[in-house]
């Protein structure tokens, strides 16, 4: 295996060719895993164009609430709507950015153009991702194209939401854990990797609408400045909370 990068940014794109990039992606985890198509091809179920995801949303969310009913064992209006919400945002957003920040921790730009993306929009875990057939390392660099995924799909998830009446300081929380969460799954599976997808994910997280949503920075220290709302899901007096939460006083498993 060639040797791992130098920390993004200060490292170039590798010269590994598409296909060996997909391999490696998907070797990081189902989270990062996408599949090529080429451009302009028809699309066939199931797959659905990612440029309407932000027109599904509110049955997206509806769909979530009903599967986290069922895990709690309650009826979904005992769900809240916020609280599905959030964890339906935080599950599209960490499945968007996981393979972009992975790629930029190989030292790669992977663009996601929601005109040509497509998803299958399944439940219980990360759904399938296809991009257009993956472009050769060129001008454009992997800080370009993390900038960009947050400048464009995670933005319009986020707004759409926010409309829906949840607070954009958790949404936003939401992303800058997503981040955090996908460096530390890049560091458990390669921790050759550990120091680039440190650095990429800081760099992800100056977008201005994340400052001021964490304290410390990507890995072990990192503590988010608001809470997912998933917490609400416990029965009362078995609260449990995410390891980054800023509701516990010190990190939990």
């Amino acid at each position: 295996m060639a040797a791992d990068p130098a920390p993004w940014p200060d490292g170039g794109e590798r010269a590994i060719p598409a296909a060996g990039l997909l391999g490696e992606l998907a070797a990081l985890g189902p989270y990062f895993a996408v599949e090529v198509h080429p451009p302009g091809s028809p699309l066939c179920p199931p797959w659905h164009p990612l440029g309407e995801l932000t027109g599904a949303l509110a049955a997206r969310i509806g769909e979530v609430r009903e599967r986290l009913a069922a895990t709690a064992g309650c009826a979904a209006a005992d769900v809240g709507f916020r609280v599905a919400a959030s964890v339906a945002q935080l599950g599209l957003c960490a499945r968007l950015l996981s393979p972009v920040l992975g790629a930029a921790a190989i030292g790669w730009a992977l663009p996601v153009d929601t005109a040509q993306a497509r998803w299958i929009p399944a439940l219980g875990g990360p759904f399938r991702l296809s991009l257009p057939e993956l472009p050769p390392p060129g001008p454009a660099t992997p800080e370009a194209a993390c900038r960009g995924l947050l400048a464009g799909p995670v933005e319009q998830i986020t707004r759409a939401v926010e409309a829906m009446a949840v607070s954009p300081q958790v949404l936003w929380g939401n992303v800058a854990s997503a981040v955090n969460g996908a460096a530390t799954m890049i560091t458990k599976a390669r921790p050759g990797l550990g120091a680039s997808a440190a650095g990429a994910a800081t760099a992800m997280l100056r977008y201005p609408a994340l400052t001021g949503t964490y304290r410390g920075s990507p890995g072990a220290g990192f503590r988010r400045r608001n809470c997912c709302l998933i917490y609400r899901l416990s029965p009362p007096g078995t609260a449990r909370y995410c390891g980054d939460c800023v509701l516990v006083p010190h990190p939990v498993p």
